[in-house]
């Protein structure tokens, strides 16, 4: 589907991008998941039942494209209400999927899944890995309640 805005060449891909001019993309375009990962994550998204007491609701916005939201967010570090700009998705859908898909072990299934194909693909080198950590016993300050030292005032002035 090709269109003029404003005297430029405005073609909309298959992946649901928007190019203008001159490999211009939108948000939505640049952030959407390719057709290969998509075919692999689809599986494990646990699957929606509709709670509404009727059976009605308003239309469920497709698990793709509010993954393409979330991976928006995890890979910028935006806000979730900053997807609202985007056109990718609503931040507070984006938002809740999220909760219900980590609270549903969907990103712990991805993770895993995606190690597991790394490893067929190319091999995990498990040798040059290690784990650290340290413990230490708190100080014994710490089991002291409501005794703050109050700071003590000064005669300085503090202008410069």
């Amino acid at each position: 589907m090709d269109t003029h805005v404003s005297g430029e060449m405005v073609e909309a891909g298959g992946d649901g991008a928007v190019a203008v001019g001159a490999g211009h993309r939108t948000m939505a375009g640049i952030f959407s998941i390719p057709d290969e990962m998509w075919e692999r994550i689809a599986p494990l998204v646990p699957e929606h039942v509709n709670t509404h007491r009727f059976g009605g609701g308003r239309p469920r916005v497709p698990d793709r494209q509010v993954m393409d939201g979330i991976f928006f967010v995890l890979r910028t570090g935006a806000q979730w209400r900053a997807l609202d700009g985007t056109g990718i998705c609503d931040g507070s859908t984006a938002h809740r999927r999220f909760q219900q898909w980590r609270a549903a072990g969907f990103f712990d299934a991805l993770w895993e899944q995606a190690l597991k194909d790394y490893e067929q693909e190319v091999g995990v080198d498990w040798s040059w890995l290690s784990i650290d950590g340290s413990m230490g016993k708190a100080r014994w300050e710490a089991g002291r309640q409501g005794q703050t030292r109050p700071i003590e005032a000064s005669s300085v002035s503090s202008a410069a």
